[in-house]
């Protein structure tokens, strides 16, 4: 009522003052002396209600003024008193304020007023005025920070809450690290290993195996079960995984110990299903990481991640299978797609060499003998392997190679594209056919890597084998062929050049099935020395090879070379550099660099004492574990050199 009265008061006054003017007005009109007295009244009373409303203005004044400065007092204290810390920061990240629980738990009893508020956490100023939220960590506990905008007309504060999610964090931890993933740990060719052992050394072998597994899970509360004579699964919670991961799968080193009649180690392939939702998708996964690390020539331990797959170990070489049982399978297979489809189109990868053209004419040979149309899409002008064209254009006196622009422009949804010599959709010959093709058949020898083509209808893949010549020869031993038709001489020559490029003529990466194949290709007529004359270069060919020899610098047993000038046949000379490289003593591998247009290219080789594959993997590029090679874009030589260097020493330490 006290609040209301000053206003009634005034209009009470108001309405008595008029009142009294009028009847003074009257009085004036017909009293001209009591209507002066009463206009004088009126005035002073007029005058008094002014000074009134003055003095009681001032007053209220104070009272809102009081009733500001008691408000703002609350408000501190209650933001003072909250048990989540505050802090208020300008736009530079300066604390202006903060409360008491603030100073407890945040900055530990420091005085840090003025000073920026990372220097006290580490949290993003930037991401909390554009998201609203941030998370930081202080001395063990978990904090979401939440803002809120203050604007006045001067600056902008953000008035940050701290809220304490420890136990969410670490409960989300010991959710994490509970969560079971399955393994599938395969012993390679166990079957062709064991075939020839005594029964003693079986069983030893097999006991050997399963102690080193039990080892494995000891630490853990995990759990494994033997599937198969070669093949175990086990399932590891996150934690004890991660352990392993960090520790390098030290169980591949521990595998390679185990001897069979003093001779033959036993190699081990893992696939690790991690990150998956249940045990189903992480068994999918763990047989998708296992078909990756057999594809890669075993030995090695592959675990998926979200941006691809991590492989560990692969430091053995790929052990060779004896059995034929699949390659025949897939012959017959391949000649009955053949059969049912149109035409045939064959593809190797880009600058195609002896192995790529060579194979891809044997396997055009073999379907011409069959009676199909067959034609090789391959660019002349980007090729290593000119002179193989030439003989096979001359001796077959038949011309099936065509460009990879006509052949996109061509192929049908009937036809059928088989690609040779690669299975990575970015190395190619032409990416255009291979979308335009509705049936695929991929033949490749190289280690498998991540963008494989995954739509194949045939993906005949044996990554100990030395070439993909070599793989067409043994599935052209089991075409059907009518009557007495024999391959003619000129394509068991390409083949067989294929075979003694990639085996730098029956050296490296040779078996039994190397020689079998290259015996199958001399009883059809193959002429070494038309072979031999494949691989003849010009003098000044060979001037540029020994230059490159000339350049190449020791680093951790590894021979690196710069080819700091430009020829047309440098991708030519440059291997063989590497090649050459290799003979000089302590010598496990062979780098050497050379530019073609705005790309920086890496052929590296090695003996076997090293894995090129791997480093060259970490360069982006891939390959086998004697021969490999990488193409960096849009970087110099000196850059290359630097990053190759860099990779040798990671991979050395």
């Amino acid at each position: 009522m006290k609040k209301k009265f000053p206003a009634l008061l005034t209009v009470l006054t108001l309405l008595m003052v008029a009142n009294t003017a009028a009847t003074a007005i009257w009085l004036y009109r017909s009293d001209k002396n009591s209507g002066t007295v009463s206009l004088i009244t009126t005035a002073v009373l007029a005058l008094f209600m002014i000074i009134a409303a003055a003095v009681y203005s001032r007053n209220s004044m104070r009272h809102f003024s009081k009733m500001n400065s008691h408000l703002q007092n609350s408000a501190s204290e209650y933001m003072n008193s909250l048990p989540a810390p505050i802090a208020v920061v300008n736009n530079e990240g300066i604390l202006i304020w903060y409360n008491q629980i603030f100073a407890e738990k945040i900055t530990f009893g420091h005085d840090v007023y003025g000073t920026d508020i990372r220097s006290c956490i580490s949290v993003n100023i930037d991401s909390i005025r554009n998201d609203g939220f941030s998370i930081c960590t202080v001395n063990g506990s978990y904090y979401r920070i939440s803002a809120e905008k203050y604007k006045n007309s001067d600056s902008e504060l953000l008035i940050l809450y701290f809220h304490d999610e420890t136990d969410y964090f670490n409960l989300k931890k010991v959710t994490d690290e509970s969560r079971q993933n399955v393994l599938i740990i395969n012993i390679d060719n166990y079957d062709d290993i064991m075939q020839n052992a005594k029964e003693s050394e079986k069983a030893k072998t097999s006991v050997e195996t399963e102690q080193l597994i039990e080892n494995f899970m000891n630490g853990t509360n995990g759990m494994v079960k033997k599937t198969s004579a070669n093949t175990f699964y086990a399932i590891l919670e996150n934690k004890h995984l991660n352990e392993i991961i960090d520790e390098k799968f030290k169980i591949l080193d521990g595998a390679r110990n185990i001897k069979i009649d003093d001779r033959s180690s036993l190699t081990l392939s893992i696939g690790v299903g991690q990150g998956a939702a249940t045990l189903a998708e992480s068994e999918r996964l763990a047989r998708q990481c296992l078909d990756m690390a057999l594809g890669r020539g075993g030995d090695q331990a592959v675990v998926k991640t979200d941006s691809g797959y991590r492989f560990f170990g692969g430091v053995s070489k790929g052990v060779e299978k004896k059995s034929r049982a699949k390659t025949r399978i897939i012959a017959n297979t391949l000649q009955e797609t053949a059969a049912n489809c149109g035409r045939i189109f064959i593809m190797g990868h880009r600058f195609g060499d002896l192995d790529s053209v060579g194979a891809s004419s044997g396997l055009a040979g073999a379907f011409r003998l069959m009676g199909k149309e067959v034609y090789v899409a391959v660019d002349a002008k980007k090729n290593l392997a000119s002179h193989l064209i030439d003989m096979v254009k001359k001796s077959s006196g038949e011309n099936f190679f065509v460009t990879p622009s006509e052949a996109t422009d061509s192929i049908s949804e009937n036809d059928l594209l088989i690609v040779v010599d690669t299975h990575n959709k970015d190395f190619i010959e032409s990416r255009e056919l291979y979308n335009n093709a509705n049936q695929v058949v991929v033949i490749d020898h190289h280690r498998k890597t991540v963008n494989f083509i995954d739509n194949a209808l045939i993906f005949h893949h044996e990554p100990y084998a030395s070439s993909a010549s070599e793989m067409v020869t043994e599935l052209i031993q089991y075409f059907s062929f009518d009557g007495d038709a024999v391959l003619p001489s000129c394509y068991a020559d390409a083949l067989l050049a294929g075979i003694a490029l990639d085996t730098k003529n029956f050296v490296m990466r040779t078996g039994v099935r190397t020689f079998e194949a290259a015996a199958f290709l001399r009883k059809l007529g193959a002429d070494t020395v038309t072979v031999k004359l494949m691989f003849s270069n010009s003098i000044n060919s060979y001037r540029r090879k020994t230059q490159i020899v000339a350049s190449a610098k020791i680093h951790n047993s590894c021979a690196v070379a710069v080819a700091d000038f430009k020829s047309d046949d440098i991708r030519l000379v440059a291997p063989q550099a590497a090649d050459e490289l290799l003979g000089i003593t302590d010598v496990n591998a062979s780098f050497v660099i050379y530019k073609t247009g705005d790309v920086v290219n890496i052929s590296a080789r090695s003996l076997g004492a090293m894995n090129v594959q791997i480093i060259m993997e970490q360069l982006g590029g891939g390959g086998h574990q004697t021969m490999a090679a990488a193409q960096l874009e849009n970087i110099s030589i000196q850059d290359a050199n630097i990053r190759l260097l860099k990779a040798i020493d990671e991979c050395t330490q």
